[in-house]
């Protein structure tokens, strides 16, 4: 028996030869990861700068952003690395590493998606009263409240798992999940198992009640209110539905794919469904964002036009 301590490290299991192909994988996730990075980037730099953009909901997009270069960070790189070598290993106190980051960048997203619903609740349901309850002071503190509880849910998770007595080092991904490191222990995992259930009903759940309350009040409010409340609920909430839509797909298939046998389906499918949480969502949502709020649109166009 080995403490997670004490292992150098572990390998990935599900990374296959793919010959000289590799070198294809390796430039279109360098393309992926640098059009991620871009995009992100350029909305976290268009609204800090712009002053019309310190509004409440441009300031929790902003933290999403940063989230999403958060997360691709934590992935990319080392998946990169590891579509070159040959011996698909890595150290245990990165792979460790990873875990905190993939955690802790999906508990900010749930967290910070469920803020953003509350807020266009708010603007929506309360209109009159939005400037009086939405004020600089609780702008700031829900924006500590997405990155520093989730912070320390995810210690605790990556923690426990690093005190576990492990009797195997291969993890069946192409990226440390906490999930495949506690399989692997031969000592009682129980509070493991225990803590995740915990944790993802206060960095899941939570937030996805609290969504679905306010979609319900948002929903109400728009059947009985008129042609102009509707078109503003629409314009605003459209890209938020879109975005936890296409984020809860990829995590539902992750959370079912590490806790059911899925080898029957095709290798490349499955490592391709497994990343989706961590690849689609941060392309997704600076393009999504980008495309339809009209002020992001206007600065964007008028960026291109000035660089023309």
């Amino acid at each position: 028996m080995l403490n997670s301590t004490q292992l150098s490290y572990f390998t990935f299991g599900a990374y296959f030869d793919t010959g000289h192909l590799k070198y294809l994988f390796f430039t279109i996730v360098v393309f992926l990861y640098t059009l991620t990075i871009c995009a992100n980037l350029l909305l976290v730099i268009i609204i800090c700068m712009n002053r019309s953009l310190h509004e409440p909901m441009y300031l929790f997009l902003c933290s999403l952003f940063v989230n999403e270069l958060f997360g691709s960070t934590g992935l990319f790189p080392l998946m990169l690395v590891q579509i070159l070598s040959d011996i698909h290993t890595v150290s245990a106190p990165l792979c460790f590493l990873q875990v905190f980051s993939v955690y802790y960048y999906v508990s900010i997203e749930f967290t910070n998606l469920a803020i953003m619903s509350y807020d266009r609740y708010l603007a929506i349901c309360c209109p009159l009263q939005y400037n009086t309850l939405m004020t600089s002071n609780k702008i700031a503190m829900l924006i500590a409240l997405i990155w520093l509880t989730p912070f320390f849910t995810v210690v605790v998770t990556v923690s426990l798992s690093n005190s576990l007595q492990l009797c195997g080092i291969n993890i069946n991904k192409v990226y440390c999940d906490n999930h495949s490191i506690i399989k692997l222990a031969c000592s009682d995992t129980t509070v493991n198992n225990v803590y995740e259930y915990i944790a993802a009903s206060c960095t899941v759940f939570c937030p996805v009640s609290l969504i679905f309350y306010t979609y319900t009040k948002i929903l109400k409010v728009c059947f009985s209110g008129s042609k102009q409340t509707r078109q503003k609920a629409v314009s605003t909430c459209s890209p938020h539905l879109a975005s936890l839509l296409n984020f809860s797909f990829g995590v539902c298939f992750e959370v079912l794919q590490s806790r059911f046998d899925m080898n029957t389906m095709p290798n490349m499918l499955r490592i391709f469904l497994s990343l989706y949480f961590l690849t689609c969502p941060p392309l997704f949502n600076p393009l999504m964002y980008g495309l339809n709020l009209s002020k992001i649109r206007n600065i964007c166009k008028s960026l291109i036009s000035c660089e023309m």
